[in-house]
């Protein structure tokens, strides 16, 4: 039995903290932290050494050698380059630790091979590194040692963001200064910001070490090429929720653990619904530090699996005909004296500013669906959207009855008279207390659902960063924010201007509103009808970020220039093709080194069954068919595996682009389908003693 954890005792031990810069910094100096912190400008270099020296201090006491400008680059993932804190030995030879406030505050890492898409030259080298002072710096403990880490922003020597973290910290100034001129209508005069909090549900998988290492589709590309169906998947609807095994309880409890001490708030842990799928959950945060703890969770998760002899999987689909993994993206608004502004109240028919944030938000998600479908696309997360698991690819708005009933009475007559009660749950048993219900059920089909006081966006894929859609939430938000504003400040009589202002956005955008089966056909049809846009894949997604009305958008709050924009299309365009590429070549390697040859042999030996059955006097007719089937899939698959050959050969000579990542679409996926097809039928004939690849049912099953 393991030692009990003291979590108080542990949590947030390798961060440092607020807490740990007012216990070991002048009172002046954290009085000038806490003001860039809480209000934005420059610390001076005079304080930003006695913070760098502070913050070297306890690192080292802490058993840290090196440090890191830690940053998240348009990989995906986050890129750190380690330097120690080793100076010039002294004159007697005595070796010095060293970390200024210039190495703090700035860092110089290689720019030319991270993506760019045209923002930089291959010989053009240089980018820096800038530290964002609003997220703290923690302590990795990994193979390498300890290392300080420093959460920073990545740009360009011309000045363009080369990061994910730039453009969200962009977006949070923006939606704060809209925000604030709505509450100010209201009377609100003591706030000074608006904060975007956000809590990232994170789905995963876990494997067997030993069973991952023999797939070859798990390594190079995150999920199965190949597999035929266990003979149970989520049918029975067992797992979900169900109880968690010893391993992967011991897993979950290293993992919060790990968490705990770099301050991430993991609360939930629970079994999903496909086998070997699990969740962690936190508590809310701060936008920019919700995305920096994603990070850190999917890094910890991966690390930790590893010392419990597993592997953590984070594609959206790495198992076919199960659920795959999403990562639901929870937002919402407050000022920082308080006030969520997402919090409709007892009584939201009543709540005028309520109702006039929340038509702001239905008018920003109607005009800018498409910015938002694109935010939550990524090769994988095309396998999971409008599959009938997980969100459509129609961007629609669930309120639920209360709400929906509210802006129907507005829509109507311009006046919501009336609210819907939640009511009283009765049990039915004397021993159990009536419950109090909440006005409206949730809607798991919905990709952008209320549920009670924050925007649940379900579409985000589990691999990806929540930096780009919390970008683009808050910056079509704050577009929206700002017309409301625009209007409202110029009004003479405030008062019937909001109502005015609310029943026209309502009116206008309640199109964006469903609160039905989102899997539906039906809905499909009654989206179209409704001129909504469907989306469906994420190369279909990604011009819709250089439109005008993108690009006007983003320049308007300064988040992203055109160059900016323009250079992450052409990212994604080469990010999916050449993903799409290493799935392809990962399947013919497979299929051509192991599959092929094991179906091969076991033809064989069926064929020498055929014969000494025939010698025995006996009529092989099972064996016969048997060594038919095989033989006509062996032939499917072997022509198929030609085919693939040919065509991503033509799509690789193709130049990089828009025109390269549709063939892969269009035509080098049909041709990996094709191979697949055949090859899963043969899994299921061909020994499993001759069968190259741990099945399903061993991966999924034996944990």
């Amino acid at each position: 039995m393991k030692e009990v954890v003291n979590v108080e005792k542990i949590f947030g031990e390798n961060v440092f903290t607020p807490g740990k810069m007012k216990e070991r910094l002048p009172k002046s100096v954290y009085k000038a932290v806490k003001q860039v912190m809480d209000h934005g400008g420059e610390l001076s270099l005079e304080d930003a050494d006695v913070v760098a020296k502070a913050m070297k201090d306890w690192a080292v006491e802490k058993g840290a050698t090196h440090y890191t400008h830690w940053f998240q680059p348009l990989t995906g993932i986050t890129a750190e380059k380690h330097d120690s804190f080793v100076a010039h030995p002294d004159e007697d030879g005595k070796m010095l630790m060293e970390f200024s406030g210039k190495e703090l505050i700035k860092g110089e890492p290689d720019a030319s091979s991270f993506p760019s898409g045209g923002l930089r030259a291959t010989f053009e080298a240089r980018g820096y590194t800038a530290w964002d002072i609003t997220s703290p710096a923690f302590l990795k403990e990994s193979g390498t040692g300890v290392t300080l880490c420093i959460p920073t922003a990545f740009c360009s020597y011309t000045g363009e963001a080369l990061d994910k973290k730039t453009p969200l910290l962009r977006s949070m100034e923006a939606i704060s200064e809209q925000a604030l001129r709505i509450v100010r209508l209201f009377g609100n005069t003591t706030a000074k910001k608006v904060v975007a909090s956000v809590g990232p549900e994170q789905e995963y998988f876990l494997v067997d070490k030993e069973k991952y290492l023999q797939r070859k589709d798990l390594i190079f590309a995150g999920r199965t090429l190949f597999g035929a169906p266990a003979p149970k998947g989520q049918e029975m609807e067992d797992h979900y929720f169900g109880v968690i095994r010893e391993r992967i309880g011991s897993y979950m409890r290293d993992l919060n653990e790990e968490l705990w001490k770099l301050g991430v708030t993991a609360k939930t842990q629970h079994n999903e619904v496909a086998p070997a799928q699990h969740e962690l959950a936190p508590i809310y945060e701060t936008a920019n530090i919700a995305v920096d703890h994603n990070q850190i969770v999917m890094e910890a998760m991966k690390r930790v699996a590893i010392r419990n002899g597993l592997r953590c999987l984070l594609h959206e689909k790495p198992f076919a005909g199960v659920n795959g993994s999403g990562k639901h993206n929870n937002w919402s608004l407050g000022t920082d004296n308080g006030i969520n502004l997402l919090d409709p109240g007892e009584t939201p028919n009543e709540n005028i500013q309520f109702l006039l944030v929340l038509a702001c938000i239905l008018k920003a998600v109607d005009t800018h669906a498409d910015l938002l479908r694109q935010s939550a696309s990524d090769v994988g997360n095309d396998h999971r959207l409008g599959a009938n698991e997980a969100p459509p690819a129609i961007i629609s708005v669930f309120l639920g009855e209360q709400l929906e009933d509210v802006v129907k009475q507005l829509v109507e007559t311009g006046i919501a008279a009336t609210c819907k009660e939640g009511g009283i749950l009765e049990t039915g048993v004397s021993t159990l207390p009536d419950l109090e219900k909440d006005a409206t059920d949730r809607n798991r089909t919905s990709p952008f659902a209320f549920t009670g006081n924050k925007f649940e966006f379900r579409m985000v894929g589990s691999a990806d960063s929540i930096a780009s859609p919390n970008t683009t939430l808050n910056a079509i938000v704050a577009e929206a924010f700002c017309e409301a504003a625009d209007e409202l400040e110029q009004a003479e009589d405030f008062e019937r201007a909001v109502h005015d202002l609310i029943k026209e956005y309502l009116t206008k955008h309640q199109r964006i509103i469903f609160n039905g089966n989102g899997y539906s056909d039906e809905w499909v049809s009654e989206a179209r009808k409704r001129g909504l846009p469907n989306i469906k894949s994420m190369v279909e997604a990604v011009e819709t970020l250089t439109t005008d009305k993108a690009v006007r958008l983003f320049e308007k709050f300064g988040i992203f220039t055109r160059a900016e924009l323009e250079s992450r299309e052409e990212i994604l365009y080469e990010t999916y093709a050449k993903t799409i590429n290493i799935e392809a070549l990962t399947m013919i390697d497979m299929a051509s080194k192991q599959i092929l040859p094991a179906v091969i042999r076991y033809t064989g030996s069926l064929a020498d069954t055929v014969i000494a059955v025939k010698e025995a006097g006996v009529q092989p007719h099972v064996q016969a068919e048997l060594l038919r089937e095989t033989s006509r899939l062996l032939e499917e698959a072997k022509q198929a595996l030609e085919k693939l050959k040919v065509e991503d050969a033509r799509a690789m000579a193709m130049p990089e682009g828009k025109e390269q990542a549709f063939y892969y679409k269009d035509v080098v996926k049909e041709a990996m389908e094709a191979l697949r097809t055949p090859i899963d039928a043969l899994e299921m004939i061909v020994d499993k003693e001759i069968w190259p690849l741990p099945s399903y049912a061993d991966m999924m099953f034996e944990v």
